[in-house]
């Protein structure tokens, strides 16, 4: 990286415009406020900055210029999809990307059989091989 360029936090996420994500299962937690730009929002998420929960996504209002952080993304159970003009939605690459990267020890997504189908080993096991 070049000296004094300092990374796009929204490089972090995946962006689908006009929609916005409702919880139907109520303990799923949000938290809003006022920001400026996207860029603020990401970086609020990414560090879980005045977050009680482990930020997944945010939607940012662009008309109120209001950002909503998520604890949910667009696969988790009791969640609904609404298109809104209003909102474009930003979801954490690390929780919706359908591969590995690199050894995948930070590998948060929700695959969990190989190509061929067979079940993967848990992280915690050693049994049918060892790490």
């Amino acid at each position: 990286e070049a000296k004094g360029k300092r990374r796009n936090p929204l490089h972090d996420f995946r962006k689908t415009g006009e929609l916005m994500l409702i919880k139907v299962n109520k303990t799923l937690e949000v938290k809003t406020k006022l920001l400026n730009t996207t860029e603020q929002c990401a970086k609020r998420c990414s560090r879980n900055k005045g977050l009680s929960f482990t930020c997944k996504a945010f939607a940012y209002d662009r008309v109120t210029k209001r950002c909503h952080w998520l604890s949910f993304n667009s696969l988790t159970n009791g969640v609904r999809k609404k298109q809104d003009h209003a909102f474009d939605l930003y979801e954490k690459k690390d929780y919706v990307r359908n591969c590995i990267i690199g050894k995948g020890a930070d590998y948060k997504g929700t695959i969990s059989v190989t190509r061929s189908g067979i079940q993967c080993q848990a992280w915690n096991s050693m049994i049918p091989h060892e790490h």
